[in-house]
């Protein structure tokens, strides 16, 4: 980890957290990072400049600077979970570096995660991929539909991108590793029990996964975590199936609307007439599949493309 990442690290991370300082959160990091590049500034040179000549570089208050300094000042403690977390086989990679996602990086902006905890290679960010999500009430008929859309997808060179939760996630993510394809699960929670699981210890090592959280790794489920990292798997995308979507509730629902309308990439959803949630959002611009698709997301794509050109041409 570098100057500028262990600078991160210790303005944000939540490790180790004592109720009575808080770390940044990503808005707040991106307002001093914003003023620091303003000024030409590093962030390693927060541990350069006094008190005062941050005070003054970057305009703080009081409360601020004592905060700033509180938290800098965990580097010691810090140091050593990080070592923990390693001998672990997790590490942290941070907005500073190339490796952090640059998909996120560019769509979300100030938004995006100052930092992720990660286990596996990240250069499968680079590879091209399809996310799936589904909702967690779902029938043996749903994750054979899930079984089979991966098995076209990936047979077109596509990895799988999920949020690794029970259900569609899992299940996708695993039939990607049994064709001897690659997962990206972005985690909402228990980074360090996953990495544990036999089956992705075994893909860990072959570097076919890697597993992905803003959140420390060994924290518990928190439903606005969940649906915060479900924008993840949608960005991380060239497009992303719906399986099956509750209607107006949930976050598959959730994840979808917000991909339609942000267009972060286009959201594929399985065409089935007695899955309301799924009909709405066909409705609302996402492109239908069925068990007949090939998985050719590429060709799918351009075919839809050409579709709408021709009919917007027919109206100039």
């Amino acid at each position: 980890m570098n100057d500028n990442s262990a600078i991160i690290f210790a303005l944000c991370s939540h490790i180790g957290e004592d109720e009575q300082i808080k770390p940044l959160e990503p808005r707040e990091w991106s307002d001093l990072a914003k003023k620091m590049m303003e000024r030409q500034m590093e962030p390693k040179a927060l541990y350069q400049l006094s008190d005062p000549e941050t005070r003054d570089a970057l305009d703080m208050d009081d409360a601020a600077l004592e905060r700033i300094g509180r938290l800098l000042n965990r580097e010691a403690s810090l140091a050593f979970a990080l070592n923990h977390l390693q001998d672990a086989g997790v590490y942290v990679v941070t907005r500073t570096d190339a490796q952090y996602p640059r998909r996120l990086k560019a769509a979300l902006g100030n938004t995006c995660p100052p930092l992720f905890y990660y286990a596996g290679d990240l250069s499968l960010l680079d590879r091209p991929a399809v996310g799936y999500a589904g909702s967690r009430l779902i029938t043996e008929e749903d994750l054979t539909f899930t079984r089979d859309t991966v098995a076209k997808t990936v047979r077109h060179g596509f990895i799988v991108v999920s949020g690794g939760a029970k259900g569609v996630d899992s299940t996708a993510e695993t039939a990607a590793l049994e064709k001897g394809s690659a997962a990206v699960s972005f985690l909402s929670d228990s980074l360090l029990r996953k990495i544990k699981v036999p089956q992705n210890l075994k893909a860990l090592q072959k570097k076919n996964m890697l597993l992905l959280s803003a959140v420390n790794p060994d924290a518990g489920f928190h439903a606005g975590t969940a649906m915060m990292r479900n924008r993840y798997i949608y960005i991380q995308s060239q497009a992303t199936v719906v399986v099956k979507s509750d209607y107006n509730k949930g976050g598959t629902w959730s994840g979808a609307v917000e991909s339609l309308k942000h267009q972060w990439a286009p959201v594929l959803c399985r065409n089935q007439a007695d899955i309301p949630g799924n009909q709405a959002l066909i409705n609302q611009g996402a492109i239908p599949i069925d068990s007949q698709w090939d998985g050719d997301v590429n060709q799918l794509l351009a075919s839809r493309n050409s579709t709408q050109t021709e009919q917007l041409s027919m109206f100039s």
